[in-house]
């Protein structure tokens, strides 16, 4: 298996995301495009990222300075922990007030006030783990 967030792991997230309809469909029907990077706390910047047109994945690789509309961190054994078991929303919401997960960039309150996008940001959880 790749290290996580890398290159190659990268771009097997975009395919397992475009494969799954809860996920880019949903997020196609509003219309969400956003560059997403996916990193470890206390890390300068993150590892990878992935390009999300229409809720489709478009692009995907190595973080290379690409600007962000989220920035999203955790340590390792926690994104391992929520790839094996996705969280719920108050398992989120707590991880995000104890400071398990980070976002350096990006309106975490904002996304979930909108559960069409909620949802679909916590199967990314689900996605991830069968890269």
């Amino acid at each position: 298996m790749a290290d996580l967030f890398s290159d190659e792991w990268m771009k097997g997230f975009m395919e397992q995301w475009n494969a799954d309809p809860d996920l880019s469909s949903a997020l196609g029907r509003i219309g969400f495009g956003s560059v997403i990077g996916y990193g470890f706390d206390g890390e300068d910047q993150p590892k990878g990222f992935i390009t999300i047109e229409n809720g489709q994945a478009v692009g995907a690789g190595a973080y290379n300075g690409e600007a962000l509309n989220w920035d999203i961190r955790c340590s390792d054994a926690q994104w391992k922990k929520w790839m094996g078991k996705p969280p719920g929303m108050m398992g989120l919401g707590v991880a995000f007030t104890s400071g398990k997960v980070k976002f350096e960039v990006g309106d975490y309150s904002a996304m979930f006030k909108d559960p069409r996008m909620a949802g679909p940001f916590i199967k990314t959880f689900s996605v991830m783990g069968r890269v």
